[in-house]
């Protein structure tokens, strides 16, 4: 059996919560970073006696575009998957069952699915510091009752919330731009998942492709990219409201 951790995980708080499940599941993990653009997910092939941990962020209570296309790529052959949807601290909506459709029409067998929180990429005060070292308990936890169910071999599909036909997808909206601090060493085009950023000159972006994910913000070295900061105070007097109680992590198995 080999463990697969197939991560979409632009700012590293999915990746957070991936990792405390996937390092509870298996040894020898083999990572599939889904934010490669560059990269033929189609070559990947997964067997029936493999285990993956597919594991994304909430947009808007959707799965990334980008994340569907790539999963959607990849041969599960029957791999038994636990899904995984980061949030923060909002809602996750039809996240999961998003995920679950995407990765049962690539081929794999759907046994468990997390929701955890990190913190919100693009309001950071929200949910900061998760997950904390009270969720990563709780998601140990979770890999415990998962390696039984695995243990057992029982692939029985949970009952995962969420609704068919699922939310309309939003539009990125918040696109970050370099300020004057920008030295164009090109970082961020280099990483950015969707090829939004001109690779020749990083202060160009395709406002059009941005998915609002906040890579580049988040791995600047110059801290030099920004969102609107009037469009920034209008999400988080949204979100005060919303994400004012704790919400924990669950698990559907």
């Amino acid at each position: 059996m080999k463990l697969y951790e197939i991560c979409f995980s632009p700012t590293g708080g999915t990746k957070k919560a991936a990792d405390v499940l996937a390092n509870e599941l298996g040894q020898e993990i083999l990572s599939v970073d889904l934010t490669d653009s560059g990269k033929n997910f189609a070559d990947i092939s997964l067997t029936e006696e493999d285990v993956a941990v597919i594991a994304v962020p909430s947009y808007g209570g959707r799965v990334p575009e980008p994340a569907v296309k790539r999963i959607a790529a990849i041969k599960g052959n029957g791999a038994r998957a636990v899904l995984v949807c980061v949030y923060g601290n909002r809602a996750y909506e039809d996240t999961l069952v998003e995920l679950q459709d995407t990765a049962k029409q690539a081929g794999f067998c759907v046994i468990s699915a997390v929701a955890a929180i990190a913190e919100h990429s693009i309001a950071r005060q929200f949910a900061a510091g998760r997950p904390d070292a009270q969720d990563q308990a709780l998601l140990k936890e979770f890999a415990e009752h998962i390696q039984r169910k695995l243990s057992a071999g029982d692939v029985s599909e949970p009952a995962i919330p969420g609704n068919r036909p699922y939310k309309k997808a939003g539009g990125g909206g918040m696109v970050p731009k370099p300020s004057r601090d920008c030295t164009e060493c090109g970082l961020c085009a280099e990483q950015c998942p969707v090829q939004a950023i001109d690779r020749d000159d990083p202060k160009k972006v395709n406002g059009s492709a941005c998915i609002s994910c906040m890579r580049c913000v988040t791995i600047c070295p110059h801290s030099a990219r920004k969102v609107n900061s009037v469009m920034l105070a209008a999400v988080n007097a949204m979100l005060k409201k919303v994400c004012s109680v704790k919400k924990e992590c669950e698990l559907y198995i």
